[in-house]
């Protein structure tokens, strides 16, 4: 099962006063079982506080013991592409930084739908 949390600040700030602190979080969609509500909702949520292109960072959990680090490292292929992790205290999960390049709010959206195909990953 994948959980998707997104924090959004309304107001006038630009991109860089963000710092890509975009989240996702469970959007108003028709009761939660509606997709594309959720994701043209993301859409516009990233088109009002990013500025593209631009790099993007993006944070998964995953198991400490699982192939899912590898499976999302995968998905990442631009050149720009820089990874970090960081276990967790006790040893049990694993998080991922993930910053790369996008073209457009399209790009972010793409990333997270690969993304959520694998199992266990938990996208901040």
């Amino acid at each position: 099962m994948v959980h998707l949390l997104i924090k959004y600040n309304k107001g006038e700030k630009i991109m860089s006063e963000f710092n890509n602190d975009i989240h996702i979080q469970d959007l108003p969609d028709d009761g939660g079982n509606n997709a594309t509500d959720f994701y043209d909702n993301f859409r516009a949520k990233l088109n009002a506080v990013e500025q593209f292109p631009s790099m993007y960072t993006f944070k998964f959990i995953v198991k400490a013991t699982n192939s899912a680090e590898n499976d999302v490292k995968q998905i990442f292929t631009h050149d720009s592409t820089k990874f970090s992790e960081k276990d967790s205290s006790g040893g049990k999960y694993k998080s991922i930084t993930v910053e790369t390049f996008v073209n457009h709010a399209e790009d972010v959206i793409d990333y997270y739908k690969k993304v959520s195909k694998i199992e266990s990953v938990i996208m901040l």
